[in-house]
Protein backbone atom coordinates (compact mmCIF):
# COMPACT_ATOMS: atom_id res chain seq x y z
CA UNK A 1 0.00 0.00 0.00
CA UNK A 2 3.11 2.20 0.00
CA UNK A 3 2.58 2.48 -3.93
CA UNK A 4 -0.25 5.28 -5.49
CA UNK A 5 -0.61 2.44 -8.17
CA UNK A 6 -1.55 -0.06 -5.80
CA UNK A 7 -3.98 1.82 -3.66
CA UNK A 8 -5.27 3.29 -7.32
CA UNK A 9 -5.79 -0.25 -8.32
CA UNK A 10 -7.23 -1.35 -5.22
CA UNK A 11 -9.95 1.97 -5.53
CA UNK A 12 -10.71 0.72 -9.22
CA UNK A 13 -12.29 -2.43 -7.09
CA UNK A 14 -14.67 -0.95 -4.99
CA UNK A 15 -17.56 -1.22 -7.55
CA UNK A 16 -17.38 -5.10 -7.34
CA UNK A 17 -20.03 -7.08 -6.40
CA UNK A 18 -18.76 -8.57 -3.40
CA UNK A 19 -17.61 -5.35 -2.01
CA UNK A 20 -19.46 -2.49 -3.58
CA UNK A 21 -22.63 -2.30 -0.53
CA UNK A 22 -19.69 -2.70 1.95
CA UNK A 23 -18.44 0.95 0.01
CA UNK A 24 -21.65 2.26 0.10
CA UNK A 25 -21.95 1.29 3.72
CA UNK A 26 -18.46 3.48 4.63
CA UNK A 27 -19.24 6.67 2.34
CA UNK A 28 -22.47 6.30 4.43
CA UNK A 29 -20.75 6.61 7.73
CA UNK A 30 -18.77 9.50 6.19
CA UNK A 31 -21.28 11.36 5.40
CA UNK A 32 -23.99 10.83 9.04
CA UNK A 33 -20.74 10.97 11.07
CA UNK A 34 -18.81 13.59 8.90
CA UNK A 35 -15.37 11.63 10.19
CA UNK A 36 -12.70 10.26 7.87
CA UNK A 37 -13.67 6.44 7.48
CA UNK A 38 -11.31 3.94 5.59
CA UNK A 39 -12.97 1.75 2.75
CA UNK A 40 -12.98 -2.39 3.40
CA UNK A 41 -10.48 -4.04 1.31
CA UNK A 42 -11.29 -5.63 -1.91
CA UNK A 43 -8.89 -8.50 -1.30
CA UNK A 44 -10.81 -9.77 1.70
CA UNK A 45 -13.87 -11.73 0.73
CA UNK A 46 -16.54 -8.25 1.18
CA UNK A 47 -20.20 -9.81 1.70
CA UNK A 48 -19.41 -13.48 1.17
CA UNK A 49 -17.06 -13.18 3.97
CA UNK A 50 -17.20 -15.86 6.78
CA UNK A 51 -15.52 -14.87 9.50
CA UNK A 52 -15.61 -10.96 10.72
CA UNK A 53 -12.72 -9.68 12.79
CA UNK A 54 -14.23 -6.69 14.55
CA UNK A 55 -11.10 -4.43 15.73
CA UNK A 56 -11.32 -0.73 17.73
CA UNK A 57 -10.40 2.22 15.78
CA UNK A 58 -8.49 2.55 12.81
CA UNK A 59 -4.93 3.86 12.94
CA UNK A 60 -3.38 6.71 10.99
CA UNK A 61 -1.92 4.86 8.00
CA UNK A 62 -5.36 3.83 7.12
CA UNK A 63 -5.82 7.76 6.62
CA UNK A 64 -5.53 8.95 3.15
CA UNK A 65 -5.47 12.59 3.88
CA UNK A 66 -2.81 12.79 6.67
CA UNK A 67 0.41 14.63 6.54
CA UNK A 68 3.45 13.26 6.93
CA UNK A 69 3.41 9.49 5.40
CA UNK A 70 0.04 8.89 3.43
CA UNK A 71 -2.22 6.06 4.62
CA UNK A 72 -4.16 3.81 2.31
CA UNK A 73 -7.78 4.88 2.55
CA UNK A 74 -8.30 1.19 3.34
CA UNK A 75 -8.70 -1.13 6.40
CA UNK A 76 -6.30 -3.68 5.37
CA UNK A 77 -3.59 -6.16 5.84
CA UNK A 78 -1.43 -4.90 3.40
CA UNK A 79 -0.99 -0.96 5.04
CA UNK A 80 2.08 -0.12 6.00
CA UNK A 81 2.34 -0.46 9.93
CA UNK A 82 3.35 -2.77 12.01
CA UNK A 83 -0.44 -3.80 13.39
CA UNK A 84 -1.34 -4.29 9.88
CA UNK A 85 1.81 -6.60 9.41
CA UNK A 86 1.15 -8.36 12.42
CA UNK A 87 -2.33 -8.75 11.04
CA UNK A 88 -1.16 -10.62 7.44
CA UNK A 89 1.15 -12.43 9.72
CA UNK A 90 -1.01 -13.63 11.86
CA UNK A 91 -3.43 -14.80 9.60
CA UNK A 92 -1.59 -16.61 7.85
CA UNK A 93 0.04 -18.60 10.34
CA UNK A 94 -4.00 -19.08 11.69
CA UNK A 95 -4.33 -20.90 8.13
CA UNK A 96 -7.36 -18.60 6.91
CA UNK A 97 -8.14 -18.05 3.42
CA UNK A 98 -8.32 -14.31 3.05
CA UNK A 99 -11.55 -14.50 0.87
CA UNK A 100 -13.18 -16.29 3.80
CA UNK A 101 -12.18 -12.90 6.29
CA UNK A 102 -13.28 -9.33 6.68
CA UNK A 103 -12.06 -6.81 8.82
CA UNK A 104 -13.64 -3.86 10.16
CA UNK A 105 -13.07 -1.55 13.32
CA UNK A 106 -16.08 -1.05 16.47
CA UNK A 107 -15.15 3.11 15.84
CA UNK A 108 -15.33 3.49 12.18
CA UNK A 109 -13.92 6.59 12.01
CA UNK A 110 -9.97 7.68 11.88
CA UNK A 111 -9.84 11.86 13.66
CA UNK A 112 -6.09 12.04 14.40
CA UNK A 113 -5.38 10.19 17.50
CA UNK A 114 -5.93 7.15 18.94
CA UNK A 115 -7.79 8.06 22.05
CA UNK A 116 -11.10 6.65 22.06
CA UNK A 117 -14.33 8.93 23.32
CA UNK A 118 -16.88 7.24 25.25
CA UNK A 119 -19.33 8.92 22.64
CA UNK A 120 -17.25 7.30 19.79
CA UNK A 121 -17.61 4.14 21.22
CA UNK A 122 -21.48 4.62 21.49
CA UNK A 123 -21.90 5.75 18.02
CA UNK A 124 -19.28 3.57 16.82
CA UNK A 125 -21.05 0.20 18.44
CA UNK A 126 -24.66 0.87 16.97
CA UNK A 127 -23.18 0.97 13.78
CA UNK A 128 -22.27 -2.72 13.79
CA UNK A 129 -25.95 -3.93 13.80
CA UNK A 130 -26.04 -2.23 10.06
CA UNK A 131 -22.72 -3.79 9.48
CA UNK A 132 -24.12 -7.15 10.02
CA UNK A 133 -27.70 -6.88 7.92
CA UNK A 134 -24.77 -6.69 4.71
CA UNK A 135 -22.97 -9.92 5.70
CA UNK A 136 -25.46 -12.86 5.34
CA UNK A 137 -22.78 -15.46 5.33
CA UNK A 138 -20.53 -14.45 8.69
CA UNK A 139 -20.70 -17.33 11.02
CA UNK A 140 -17.87 -15.88 13.26
CA UNK A 141 -17.08 -12.36 14.91
CA UNK A 142 -13.69 -12.16 16.61
CA UNK A 143 -14.07 -8.79 18.62
CA UNK A 144 -10.26 -8.07 18.75
CA UNK A 145 -9.28 -5.93 21.76
CA UNK A 146 -11.66 -5.01 24.95
CA UNK A 147 -13.30 -1.76 22.88
CA UNK A 148 -14.56 -4.32 20.43
CA UNK A 149 -15.69 -6.28 23.06
CA UNK A 150 -18.52 -3.36 24.06
CA UNK A 151 -20.20 -4.58 20.49
CA UNK A 152 -20.69 -7.60 21.75
CA UNK A 153 -24.45 -7.61 23.00
CA UNK A 154 -25.88 -5.90 19.86
CA UNK A 155 -24.55 -9.37 17.83
CA UNK A 156 -26.79 -11.59 20.69
CA UNK A 157 -29.32 -13.34 18.83
CA UNK A 158 -27.80 -13.01 14.91
CA UNK A 159 -26.32 -16.56 15.33
CA UNK A 160 -22.77 -15.68 15.05
CA UNK A 161 -20.19 -17.34 17.57
CA UNK A 162 -18.45 -14.97 19.21
CA UNK A 163 -14.64 -14.94 19.77
CA UNK A 164 -12.47 -12.64 21.88
CA UNK A 165 -8.95 -11.91 21.22
CA UNK A 166 -6.38 -9.81 21.81
CA UNK A 167 -5.38 -6.60 19.94
CA UNK A 168 -2.56 -7.58 18.08
CA UNK A 169 -1.10 -4.07 18.50
CA UNK A 170 2.79 -3.26 19.35
CA UNK A 171 1.13 -1.86 22.39
CA UNK A 172 0.02 -5.12 23.23
CA UNK A 173 2.47 -7.11 22.14
CA UNK A 174 5.16 -4.78 24.50
CA UNK A 175 2.85 -5.43 27.81
CA UNK A 176 1.96 -8.82 27.56
CA UNK A 177 4.59 -10.44 24.82
CA UNK A 178 3.95 -14.21 25.79
CA UNK A 179 -0.70 -13.68 25.18
CA UNK A 180 0.35 -12.02 22.29
CA UNK A 181 2.27 -14.57 20.59
CA UNK A 182 -0.78 -17.07 21.07
CA UNK A 183 -3.11 -14.72 19.21
CA UNK A 184 -2.76 -16.99 16.13
CA UNK A 185 -3.73 -19.77 17.88
CA UNK A 186 -7.18 -18.17 19.23
CA UNK A 187 -7.42 -17.01 15.53
CA UNK A 188 -7.42 -20.72 14.23
CA UNK A 189 -9.79 -21.41 16.68
CA UNK A 190 -12.26 -19.27 15.66
CA UNK A 191 -11.53 -20.03 12.39
CA UNK A 192 -12.38 -23.68 13.29
CA UNK A 193 -15.56 -23.24 14.23
CA UNK A 194 -16.28 -21.55 11.02
CA UNK A 195 -15.02 -24.81 9.04
CA UNK A 196 -17.20 -27.10 11.64
CA UNK A 197 -20.47 -25.12 10.70
CA UNK A 198 -19.92 -25.15 6.87
CA UNK A 199 -19.53 -29.18 7.41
Amino acid sequence: MKSEQVRADRRAMLNLPHIEPLARFAADLRIRHNIEVPDFDPLDGGIRARILFLKEKPGPMTSAFRSGRVGSGFISRDNDDPTAEATFRFMSEAGIPREDTLMWNVVPGWNGTRKITRQELIDGVAEVRNLMELLPDIEVVVLVGKKAAKAEPLLAGTGVIIRHSLHNSPLVRASKPEEWARIPEVWAEAYSAVCSRSG
